[in-house]
């Protein structure tokens, strides 16, 4: 099976009724074959589970000098961030990223054939939604695999988890002292593993702080500024609101800071709103936005050195890493209405 089978380019050449040029073409994604042509190379190439030879670069250095970098969504800012702080320390050291943006598990399937067709070095998986099977191919060629937030290690793969639970008591304690008892919660989709664990954060949180834990005061969102507006006024239509909310990230909070207005009310005289991320955006919206910071740089250098270790340790169990989080308070926080005021000191 590719290199590490019968079939090879001529066979593929064969199967498709082409010529190995026209083959070699299609691979490199030249746009010199027609569409159909190349589409019956592409299914031929799939069907046989063919992985092209090493590229130039394989050639001349003995490996690719590439790192996958798979990520759920690369239209959310912070991932396109954290894709540059991953790529200025690849930069570094001579290698470049591949970034591949995966919502479904037959485009993960795909990609981890992408990976493979280009050699990669080793694999980021910042998604922590995934069939294990999957990304069983890149294991099984012995390409080290780091994932982030999956907070489970395997042998060639080590974990990079972010310490969410301390930016929540944070964030949490700092609505406590402005006067909050009312917290409410906008979550993430339902089913990824990280939205589970934002999720209990934000509740061991609340409870760790003496506060009182509401249900009825917690909402689903889509991590998108849609769900965070249809989410805040959802809550702000029961009969006893939050005075406060944190969200799973930074545009769900946005969407709630939209939400608020388009209800004719302010933030944060009406609500005060925590996000989760940092990105450039909420530094310049007004109010500017309180979050809790995930260093984008650290969590890169982090994956970088989880990297590193599984590179030297293919035969061990991977190592766990962790990336601290930290509350930055900004403007979109304050005492609620129903507040004591406090008493000036003469």
């Amino acid at each position: 099976m590719g290199i590490l089978g019968p079939v090879n380019m001529r066979e593929i050449a064969r199967r498709a009724g082409v010529s190995c040029a026209t083959v070699s073409r299609v691979l490199s994604g030249s746009s010199l074959v027609r569409e159909d042509t190349a589409k019956k190379v592409r299914d031929v190439v799939s069907e046989a589970g063919f992985i092209p030879n090493p590229s130039a670069a394989m050639l001349k250095y003995g490996r690719s000098r590439t790192y996958g970098l798979v990520l759920p969504d690369l239209q959310n800012p912070f991932f396109g961030e954290f894709v540059g702080a991953f790529e200025d320390l690849l930069i570094d050291i001579d290698h470049e990223v591949l970034p591949i943006s995966v919502q479904t598990s037959d485009k993960l399937v795909k990609s981890v054939r992408r990976m493979l067709m280009r050699q990669v070095d080793g694999a980021v998986l910042v998604s922590s939604e995934f069939d294990t099977g999957a990304v069983e191919p890149l294991l099984l060629r012995q390409i080290p695999l780091v994932t982030v937030d999956r907070r489970t290690v395997q042998i060639g793969c080590s974990d990079v988890s972010i310490d969410y639970e301390l930016g929540f008591v944070e964030a949490v304690q700092h609505l406590k002292t402005l006067g909050h008892k009312r917290i409410g919660y906008i979550g993430g989709t339902k089913g990824p593993h990280t939205s589970e664990v934002r999720a209990n954060a934000f509740e061991q949180a609340i409870r760790g702080a003496g506060l009182t834990f509401y249900p009825g005061l917690t909402r689903r969102g889509n991590y998108q500024v849609t769900g965070g507006e249809a989410a805040v006024v959802s809550l702000m239509k029961t009969s006893a609101p939050p005075t406060a909310i944190i969200t799973a990230n930074d545009l769900t909070a946005l969407g709630a800071a939209l939400g608020i207005h388009r209800l004719g009310l302010v933030v944060p005289r009406d609500l005060s709103i925590v996000g989760v991320d940092d990105l450039f955006l909420s530094e310049v919206v007004q109010p500017p936005l309180t979050t809790i910071r995930i260093p984008r740089k650290r969590l890169a250098t982090a994956c970088l050195q989880a990297m590193n270790y599984t590179k030297q340790n293919l035969e061990r169990i991977g190592a766990e890493f962790s990336v601290p989080t930290q509350l930055i308070v900004r403007e979109s926080t304050a005492r609620p209405k129903s507040a004591p005021k406090k008493k000036s000191k003469r």
